[in-house]
């Protein structure tokens, strides 16, 4: 039944499009369609996700590129889910799902890759939404992540059309699994098909949809995974405002290329209230900023592109300890604060956090006994307690010092 819906979309890419600038109204068309309640929120092995599975292959194939997966442009895989919600490894039914992989080839001995989750959390089956009744509600995942999707769909057209032949190859990958433990960036990992050795770097987008108008900020991740990456950001004029994150580590799939001892980086404009909710809809995404960070991440590319094979360097593991976590707050971190203490971007109705009288732009600066002077501090603070644990939460609101009890 769905495939009726996708004819049409499809002939839209029967003619190649050769513009040579990113374009808002290709990046808002794909967000649309990948986001649209037709989809019903890409769930992980669902027939709706291998709609949005071939509409991205079609998008490749309509740009010249070369099938790179094991099935054509599709890379199939078959993974476990977990048996119990909180379970990290998979010991339950087995499930199929893709990931979809296209080449541009340059004649080149090296290879960038770039990649983004199109997966997401579907009908809210999967118990890692954040809504209270999440149950049978579309999750659409507009910024997560049909933004990045959208994002390796329009550096794909970019490549292939801007009449430059690069010194590197480019692997284009649009990962699926992601919101389950990012199986589908592991599973390429574990057997690609191009050659590891034969990469030179990743470059990794996820939630890049909702870039502040007043602050311009994004986060790249991963600037401590090559020795390039920070000076050569720190030159770059950009009217971005950028905060670097070094660790190649984090909890998506540019991590899983990072440990196979190559360079990334990862792109993110910031959490927001709708993370993993029904109502992170195309609406609220902010196209002109996308356009930005793409724009970003062409020149950053092309800034490379003189250089030879990055050098790859291993980073500290960020000491979140996000295994051991009994309880949640209900909070919603705003990842691109730069103050001290760790600044609430959302508050879940229901949730410890809410019941204590927390709100939106408090700044934790003391959970328990433990100051809080960032995210990370404020994870670990959090580690330490179990459900029905009291504590006293000191916030600032308005430069105005407030304690709270709290229970979890």
């Amino acid at each position: 039944m769905l495939k009726k819906f996708l004819f049409p979309v499809l002939l839209v890419f029967c003619t190649k499009n050769f513009a040579q600038t990113i374009s808002v109204a290709e990046i808002k068309k794909n967000i649309n369609f990948l986001a649209g309640d037709i989809l019903k929120g890409r769930g992980t092995s669902s027939a709706e996700e291998t709609v949005a599975a071939e509409y991205i292959a079609a998008t490749f194939k309509s740009y010249n590129l070369t099938p790179k997966g094991n099935n054509g442009f599709i890379y199939d895989f078959t993974f476990k889910t977990p048996a119990h919600p909180h379970d990290t490894i998979g010991t339950g039914e087995e499930k199929k799902s893709k990931d979809v992989v296209a080449f541009l080839n340059n004649n080149a001995k090296y290879t960038i890759v770039i990649g983004a989750h199109y997966d997401h959390l579907g009908l809210g089956h999967d118990h890692n939404s954040l809504d209270a009744n999440p149950e049978g509600k579309i999750h659409n995942g507009a910024d997560d992540n049909a933004s990045g999707t959208a994002g390796v769909l329009e550096l794909a057209k970019y490549f292939s059309t801007n009449n430059k032949k690069e010194n590197y190859n480019f692997l284009f990958i649009c990962f699926s699994g992601e919101e389950l433990g990012l199986i589908g960036s592991k599973k390429w990992c574990e057997k690609p098909t191009l050659p590891l050795d034969s990469i030179n770097y990743m470059i990794n987008m996820d939630m890049i949809g909702r870039l502040n108008d007043s602050t311009n900020k994004i986060i790249i991740y991963g600037v401590g995974t090559s020795p390039i990456w920070v000076p050569l950001i720190d030159k770059m004029q950009s009217p971005l405002s950028i905060k670097k994150d070094s660790s190649g580590i984090g909890p998506s799939d540019q991590t899983s290329f990072y440990l196979k001892n190559l360079p990334v980086l990862h792109f993110f404009t910031g959490q927001h209230s709708d993370y993993h909710k029904p109502s992170d809809d195309a609406n609220k995404i902010n196209y002109e900023g996308e356009k930005k960070v793409l724009e970003y991440i062409v020149k950053l590319i092309e800034e490379t592109d003189a250089m030879p094979k990055l050098t790859f360097l291993k980073t500290k593991t960020p000491d979140t300890k996000s295994g051991s976590f009994k309880v949640t707050m209900g909070v919603m971190p705003d990842y691109v604060f730069e103050g001290k203490g760790m600044r609430i971007d959302g508050v879940t109705e229901g949730k410890p956090a809410s019941k204590a009288g927390i709100k939106q732009g408090d700044v934790v600066i003391k959970l328990g006994d433990d100051e809080v002077d960032s995210v990370q501090t404020y994870m670990k603070a959090l580690s330490k307690f179990k459900k029905g644990d009291a504590a006293k939460v000191k916030v600032l609101r308005d430069k105005q010092e407030l304690e709270m009890n709290i229970t979890f």
